[in-house]
């Protein structure tokens, strides 16, 4: 259950680090169709016969997809460096005003 905003308590906010985690992920993944796609481009039309994949250009579409998806993983990363509020805690995003914060993490229940 997210915290109330500090700024105008509102209640609608995403937690930012699950926020990341989902568009890290979707970067490695969208990154890595465009550099497999990129490897493998023809340059020129293709006709019917060809139009199938070959499997001499697997290594190229591999490699393509690897450094595509670590290029989405960066930017992404980078983008949300920006985002992230300093300190610890958990991030918060207010989608009412935009405001970002860190709720601390509650103390550790003491032994008995």
């Amino acid at each position: 259950m997210p915290p109330p905003c500090q700024r105008c308590a509102a209640t609608r906010l995403i937690n930012l680090d699950t926020a990341q985690r989902i568009s890290v992920v979707s970067g490695c993944l969208v990154g890595g169709a465009i550099g497999a796609l990129r490897a493998t481009a023809a340059t020129s039309s293709l006709s019917l016969s060809t139009a199938r994949f070959p499997l001499a250009k697997l290594p190229a579409a591999m490699i393509g997809a690897i450094t595509g998806g670590q290029s989405g993983i960066r930017v992404t990363s980078s983008l949300f460096a920006q985002w992230l509020p300093p300190g610890t805690g958990t991030p918060w995003l207010c989608l009412a005003c935009g405001h970002t914060f860190r709720q601390s993490y509650p103390p550790l229940a003491a032994a008995h």
